[in-house]
């Protein structure tokens, strides 16, 4: 009940119909939870793990949105039911993943009768789109240098440690780059001090330099 953020705001009957679909479902690391080709899989929240929801393009190339950790919810999933969504995402497991997933005719059913999560649900589209637009704006106007020193910064942050544990392919897969372009890049940061390279890991090596390069 506390996972899902709104539940406080439904009437005892809202509670029932929302329990009544609203399933405990895992995955594992690299499975696929929802797709364009499914646009009603309803709504999603992250009980343990991490999810990536994506873009796909015509050519097969994955543009990486944001992720999704423990206590969040995916809106973006539940497309059928909010008019204001018009474009289509991917969500897939970044690591070993257990969710809840609401369904959409549920979901659709209580924010027609509860102003309160309507307005949850909208807010919460609101920053997705924000994020989506964050992603848009940095592959169109920063290099991929700077892209690439953004994410090595943050995931340090984010991970309070300098030892990144991501492959170049997964790199690659966040920026919507090609593997060898992030490899290249991380060979320059390498040669320059920035880093350190190894199997499965980035160490950043000199923090004020890598975020000189974006800032």
């Amino acid at each position: 009940d506390k996972e899902i953020k709104f539940f406080k705001d439904l009437t005892q009957d809202e509670k029932t119909i929302l329990k009544s679909g609203t399933f405990e479902k895992s995955f594992e690391k690299g499975e696929i939870i929802h797709n364009s080709y499914e646009p009603c899989t309803g709504v999603i929240v992250v009980r343990k793990g991490k999810l990536r929801v994506y873009m796909l393009s015509e050519l097969g190339k994955e543009i990486t949105l944001y992720y999704l950790e423990e206590g969040e919810m995916c809106i973006l999933s539940a497309s059928c039911v909010l008019a204001t969504i018009s474009f289509e995402v991917h969500v897939e497991a970044e690591t070993k993943v257990e969710i809840l997933q609401i369904s959409a005719s549920v979901f659709n059913q209580i924010i027609k009768s509860n102003i309160k999560v309507e307005n949850y649900a909208l807010r919460l589209a609101t920053v997705r789109f924000s994020d989506v637009m964050w992603a848009m704006q940095q592959i169109l106007f920063f290099s991929m240098d700077k892209r690439l020193a953004m994410y090595l910064y943050e995931a340090s942050v984010k991970a309070n440690s300098d030892v990144i544990c991501a492959t170049h392919e997964e790199i690659a897969k966040s920026l919507g780059s090609a593997r060898e372009v992030i490899t290249r890049l991380l060979n320059q940061f390498a040669n320059e001090g920035l880093v350190e390279l190894t199997r499965g890991k980035v160490t950043v090596t000199n923090r004020s330099r890598l975020t000189s390069i974006f800032s």
